[in-house]
């Protein structure tokens, strides 16, 4: 897996030309945009003798990626540092369900879930994600929440560094996510053409914010007549609670509309993610995240397809149980810094670190639970 984008807290020094930059140089962009144009590799000097990096376009500009699978020769200290990926649940999908190119800087994503639903029909509500032990044995593809954990951990949202401290707010995370999504590709297509995630609700920009939704909703990708595409959702929620009609999600910056899920599907979303939802309930320091596949009704109402639910921390860091919480607060307040672990599809009877510390010299340290 590669980087999305350095913290500015973080910043790498790399060798281009023979040059030496750092992130925060004037000269900086335009040097990776010379070295990009003329495929040449900077160099990571966080090692001696150094580790070959690559350019990739993102918008308007550039950015410095790790080589596919290379993180864990990075010092721990390096913002292109990651753990080895058999100590995670990334190692069984990288080249199956995950393939990064870094020619282009794109990742193909292989899912195990349609986004398109057949048109005329009523979208398929009777099942949360698939269990990940099931997902994992047949390694057909990411499951939701497989999908959910590589956003996550592409948008560099599962590292922590104190600089960090008080500048993740919802519009950073918010901005990180789309850029993870695009660079993903699903179907040939970016991500970032299925993927909704609410911008900060503004009540000044009230009128802009629905009308930029409106658009969102209304871009279907290119599918044959007969079906209509899905789309994603990542959001932070409010509540699931009953509706007037059935049940709906309420989520952080979208007071106007809630996401409607029946009853059968939310019956097998309190039994599938029992635990996460007492996490949630237990602590007031805990944020619940979904990650839910939805079509809009003929009316305007989005309907949850499937969902997958993810507890993270204050800071966004995800969380599976008490222990966990406790240990990741404890950690932020003492001023460390570290890389939160995640298993994607592997189940909970897979023994792996709850995080890697990142702040003890030459060798990361991993923490379990």
């Amino acid at each position: 897996m590669s980087d999305l984008e350095l913290d500015e807290d973080q910043a790498a020094v790399y060798e281009i030309a023979g040059e030496q930059y750092v992130r925060r140089s004037p000269r900086f962009a335009e040097a990776i945009a010379r070295a990009h144009a003329s495929q040449q590799r900077p160099r990571c000097i966080c090692v001696p003798g150094g580790l070959e990096t690559y350019v990739a376009r993102l918008n308007d500009g550039f950015v410095v990626k790790r080589m596919p699978d290379t993180g864990h020769q990075h010092a721990p200290s390096c913002p292109h540092f990651e753990p080895a990926s058999d100590g995670s649940g990334l190692q069984s999908l990288l080249g199956t369900a995950i393939r990064e190119d870094p020619t282009t800087g794109l990742t193909t994503l292989k899912l195990d879930f349609s986004l398109a639903t057949s048109n005329g029909r009523e979208p398929q509500r009777t099942s949360t994600a698939i269990d990940a032990s099931e997902t994992a044995s047949r390694q057909r593809g990411l499951s939701l929440r497989g999908l959910l954990h590589h956003l996550w951990d592409r948008a560099d949202l599962t590292r922590w560094h104190p600089g960090f401290d008080r500048k993740r707010s919802w519009a950073t995370v918010r901005l990180r996510l789309q850029q993870a999504a695009q660079q993903s590709i699903v179907g040939g297509q970016p991500l970032s053409g299925r993927l909704y995630v609410p911008e900060p609700f503004s009540a000044d920009d009230l009128d802009g914010i629905r009308l930029r939704r409106s658009a969102c909703w209304s871009r279907p990708p290119a599918l044959q007549r007969e079906h209509q595409a899905l789309k994603l959702v990542i959001a932070e929620v409010k509540a699931i609670e009953p509706a007037r009609h059935g049940f709906h999600a309420l989520v952080k910056h979208v007071p106007d509309i809630g996401f409607a899920l029946d009853a059968r599907l939310y019956g097998r979303m309190e039994r599938r993610f029992a635990e996460e939802l007492g996490l949630w309930g237990a602590s007031e320091r805990v944020r619940m995240m979904m990650i839910a596949s939805f079509a809009v009704t003929s009316v305007g109402v989005p309907t949850i397809s499937r969902l997958s639910l993810m507890p993270v921390t204050q800071q966004w860091l995800p969380v599976e149980t008490v222990v966990e919480q406790q240990l990741v607060e404890r950690l932020v307040l003492e001023g460390r810094a570290f890389k939160k672990i995640l298993r994607y599809d592997l189940s909970r009877s897979t023994r792996l670190p709850s995080l890697t510390l990142t702040d003890q010299g030459e060798r990361a340290q991993p923490v379990y639970c």
